[in-house]
């Protein structure tokens, strides 16, 4: 009949079933029943837990017929193919940008309604996407989930582990267009470029 007469109390978003409110509790609750023995990685949901698994397991059926990337998901297969079509089949009502999936559309409509759906219970901090939630309440769990193989220093994001092996590397992959000089993340090369603004 595709009536949903059970309702979050947070948000007000609806659902079939009693079940399927639950599992949405648990993005304001922050609750993630599923474990990853592996890497210890845990999830709200039975079928982002499997699709994790996948990825220790080394399974990925869908290769793209143009680079040879492989992917877990079919829909993710898909998605990709777009980057080397330049197809954008999902558009913005208000300000026209086009985008490769829908989620990517979702996620920028909030720019312009200021929405920020998801909260977090511990803080009561609000974000536009739930993925940033996740990060942020590791700051509250404490869960640094990302290690470096050469000092065992754990990191909350993968972008901070991503610059922190570059010590290791030596990589400075950021470049200073007036002077040359490089520098290992864009933080640093920004507070650089200060400098010819205040000389020049």
């Amino acid at each position: 009949t595709g009536e949903k007469p059970h309702s979050c109390s947070t948000c007000g978003k609806s659902y079939a079933t009693m079940v399927y409110l639950k599992i949405h509790m648990r993005i304001h609750t922050g609750e993630r029943p599923y474990c990853c023995i592996t890497c210890g990685r845990r999830f709200s949901n039975l079928t982002g837990f499997k699709n994790h698994m996948k990825i220790h397991s080394g399974e990925k059926r869908h290769a793209c017929s143009t680079c040879g990337k492989g992917f877990i998901q079919l829909q993710n297969l898909k998605r990709h193919m777009r980057t080397h079509t330049g197809e954008r089949p999902f558009s913005c009502s208000t300000c026209g940008k086009g985008f490769c999936g829908l989620s990517g559309l979702k996620r920028h409509m909030t720019v312009h309604t200021g929405e920020r759906p998801y909260s977090c219970s511990t803080c009561g901090k609000s974000f536009r996407e739930l993925s940033t939630l996740k990060t942020h309440m590791r700051i509250h769990t404490g869960e640094k989930p990302y290690s470096c193989a050469t000092c065992g220093k754990s990191f909350i994001q993968l972008a901070q582990l991503q610059n922190h092996l570059r010590i290791h590397t030596g990589e400075k992959p950021y470049l200073c267009s007036t002077c040359g000089k490089r520098f290992r993340n864009v933080t640093n090369m920004k507070s650089h470029m200060t400098s010819h603004m205040t000389t020049g």
